[in-house]
Formats: C-alpha cells, structure tokens, sequence
C-alpha cells in the first residue's frame, strides 16, 4: 500500500531547488570528457503499447530484468535543460524494451504472442541531483523493422513529457551479438539506424555509449537526453494544485555524508506524513507528525540512525488537509 501511494505521487513532482552543478556530458563519447550540446533529444513514436508505467507500483524499479535472459546490461540516463545546459532533478524516467528474442511485454498480436500481462523489462526512476538515472536491464535483441533500441520517456510535469527512443554504436552492437552468440540465437541485427524508419530521418542525439568495464560480462550504455526547462522541473495543474497547501523543498546538504535536512513550508495547519524509499520501491523509514502549524519546517534524517546505508532514496512528504491529502516526492543521495 505505501509503494502504492508513493508511486501515485511520483507524477506531481514539485519545483526543484538547490541543483548541485554537474558538468554536462555528451552523447557519443566516453562520457566523462565530452561537452553536451544542449540540442533538444528527437520526438519519436511511444512504439508499442508503452502502458502508463505511474499507474502500477510494480514499475518502480531499477531491475527491470524479471525472468529475460541476456547479457547484464546497465543503461545511465542524464537529463539536462536546455535553455542552461544543468541537470534536471527529480523528473521521472520510464524505459521499455523487447527482449532477446524480440518479444515485447504488456501486449499480445501475431509478431508479439503471448505476451499480454507481462512485465518485463519496463520499469521507471526519478532522476538523482546529477539528472541521472540508471537501469540495470539486459542488452536487447531486435525485430523486423527495426533496429536494436530502448523506448525512453522524460516526465518532467504533469503538463510536459518528452518520448524518444536510443540506440547503438553499429560496431559495437553487432559485437555484442557474436561474443554471446549464446544468449542471442537470432544473431546480428540486419539493419542499420539510417535503414529504420524511426531513425532514418537522423539520429545523431540518439546513439548511446556502449562499453563493458569487466571483460564482457556486463555492458553499460550512457546518454544525454536534453528536454524542454532551464534546470528545474516545469510546473503543470498538479503542481500548481500542491501549491495551494504546501511546498516540499531539496533536501540539504545533497549529497551528504550521513545527515541531512528536508526542508517544507505549510499554507496551513496540517498532518504530515514523510515517507523514505529505496529504488525498488521499498519503504525504509516513515514519519508522521499531527497538526504542525503553517510555515516553514524542517525534518533531520541521520541514515546510521535509522539503520540505512549510504544509496540513493526517494522521500515523499504528503500533506493531510480538510481538502484532501497532497503529495509531493524527490531524490536525495547519501555519498560516502
């Protein structure tokens, strides 16, 4: 039930404060010496049956693998803005993607059968103060059509969300395929991004990294996905509606070694509930105080304390008025 109301909340993600810089990374190098280029990341199709990722608690996860076979695979995302070129905090990231073999969960058709009810390989993250996430996933085969990629989506409000798709370095890709032949028995993938009908229109902001760090057993992909802001998250009706009771600031310090402070201002006498999770959905710790008056309040988290180790968290404040319950969420990290 916690997981349940937590994961609801994830979709009214207030402003954004106290963003620490980060320096922005490219797209088709070794992300750690290349400038970003604050183009805006490709509008592409949601592709098939995407399914609204918020709407189930399940999907809130960084394992997205479930029972599909295939080679580890760990996909990091940062979101920046791009009218300044900084991370974007606290902006949701659902991803989806066929498996070895093809296969697509969530839907059944004739090139897609039995597949309905199925979960696999989707899952969604609140981007880190660095706008980064990451998916532990497996590396995906490819179907007739098109070429090997992942579905991505940037929710960054109630009112604005950017849909786009990634895919491969073509030497590194086809090498992949023929190292672990036994984990892909369709083999090379036979197209190439310009022979997709999705990419063939260009696709230079869309081609991630594609390394491994330990002799081939997991592979890491990264790319930098710019959206529409200037470094904090836009506001839509939800936003705005959370607005009329109270605001949920950026934890700080962010990082933080062990202690940190939640900052959040109420309109008017309310009951408070803080809730902790980890990135599997999971709640670590939870608080709740009755009739705090309005204006601004603090709450300390001390992770040894509360049995919790250095990791990134999702904390969610929900506000209890007469008007009803109003919730708000964000990432802090614990950097040891």
């Amino acid at each position: 039930m916690e997981k349940r109301e937590f994961i609801k909340s994830v979709g009214m993600l207030g402003l954004t404060s106290a963003l620490i810089p980060a320096r922005i990374l490219g797209e088709e190098a070794g992300d750690q010496d290349v400038a970003a280029s604050c183009v805006l990341i490709p509008r592409e199709t949601e592709g098939p049956f995407p399914l609204d990722l918020s709407e189930n608690p399940y999907y809130f996860r960084q394992d997205v693998r479930e029972d599909r076979v295939g080679i580890p695979f760990r996909v990091r995302l940062r979101v920046v803005g791009n009218a300044n070129c900084e991370p974007m905090a606290n902006v949701r990231v659902n991803i989806w993607h066929c498996d070895r073999d093809g296969y697509c969960s969530g839907y059944s058709n004739a090139m897609n059968q039995g597949q309905a009810g199925k979960t696999y390989l989707r899952g969604y993250q609140i981007t880190d103060a660095n706008g980064e996430v990451e998916f532990l996933t497996i590396f995906p085969g490819w179907y007739n059509g098109r070429v090997a990629h992942i579905h991505f989506q940037v929710r960054v409000s109630s009112s604005y969300a950017a849909i786009s798709q990634l895919t491969f370095p073509i030497e590194e890709k086809q090498a992949i395929y023929s190292k672990h032949a036994d984990l892909y028995p369709k083999g090379a993938d036979p197209l190439t991004p310009s022979q997709d009908g999705i990419f063939n229109d260009g696709y230079q902001y869309q081609v991630s990294t594609l390394t491994t760090d330990d002799g081939g057993e997991t592979y890491r992909a990264f790319l930098e996905v710019v959206v529409q802001g200037t470094g904090a998250t836009s506001v839509g009706h939800l936003e705005r509606e959370n607005a009329k009771h109270f605001s949920l600031g950026q934890n700080s310090p962010n990082p933080f070694d062990e202690s940190t402070r939640i900052p959040f201002t109420l309109v008017a006498t309310s009951d408070i509930t803080l809730k902790v999770f980890d990135l599997e959905g999971h709640l670590v710790y939870e608080h709740a105080d009755r009739a705090l008056p309005a204006g601004d309040h603090t709450l300390s988290l001390h992770l040894p304390s509360l049995g919790l180790t250095s990791a990134t968290y999702a904390y969610q404040l929900s506000v209890h008025t007469p008007q009803g319950i109003f919730t708000d969420s964000k990432v802090m990290t614990s950097a040891r």
